[in-house]
């Protein structure tokens, strides 16, 4: 009888490391509590910048290796400059990255070697809300669709309990499909 050894993966993902943080924070829960910040500045008309830097985390103040910056705006037919993305379609980026991150680390811990991976996003919105012309109009999306094409030698079975699973933990799905307290002051 012979044994084959597993085929090494590499997505990417360091998973050794991840195990070892999540022990680490099981062993203290006061170090998981992350703060994740942004700062965004008008630049004219619908045009705005936000730049992400700092956060807290494992008790301390940490840093981005560098700011990132994102504009966001609103598309030429709505009289707007277009220069970026409006801010809902920045959401969907940041929910399909989400899960993407956690296809990529779910597929490494199941030992699944991904080729490729694709989110397709969609999401409908009625502006009639938006710009009060029917205040019984909600104002965000109507529904969100995610599409994945995902190119593997895993099972269509095996493909889609890792995509559940990243679905099931990602932060930006929570945060979208479950109401979060939002306070909004000014100081």
């Amino acid at each position: 009888m012979t044994t084959t050894e597993s085929p090494t993966v590499d997505n990417g993902v360091n998973v050794e490391a991840l195990l070892g943080a999540r022990q680490a924070l099981t062993d203290a829960p006061e170090a998981a509590q992350f703060q994740w910040r942004a700062t965004c500045e008008w630049v004219n008309g619908t045009h705005s910048r936000s730049v992400i830097h700092e956060f807290s985390g494992l008790g301390q103040e940490q840093q981005h290796r560098t700011a990132y910056s994102i504009d966001a705006d609103h598309p030429e037919i709505f009289a707007s400059a277009d220069n970026g993305a409006t801010p809902p379609e920045i959401a969907l980026v940041a929910l399909a990255s989400c899960i993407t991150a956690g296809v990529a680390t779910v597929a490494t811990h199941r030992g699944i070697q991904l080729r490729s991976v694709k989110a397709n996003v969609r999401a409908g919105m009625d502006l009639q809300g938006i710009l009060g012309i029917d205040g019984d109009v909600r104002n965000g999306f109507n529904g969100i669709k995610i599409t994945y094409e995902i190119d593997s030698d895993a099972s269509k079975a095996d493909i889609e309990a890792l995509v559940a699973q990243a679905q099931k933990r990602s932060a930006v799905f929570d945060a979208i499909a479950n109401p979060t307290t939002i306070a909004v002051e000014v100081i």
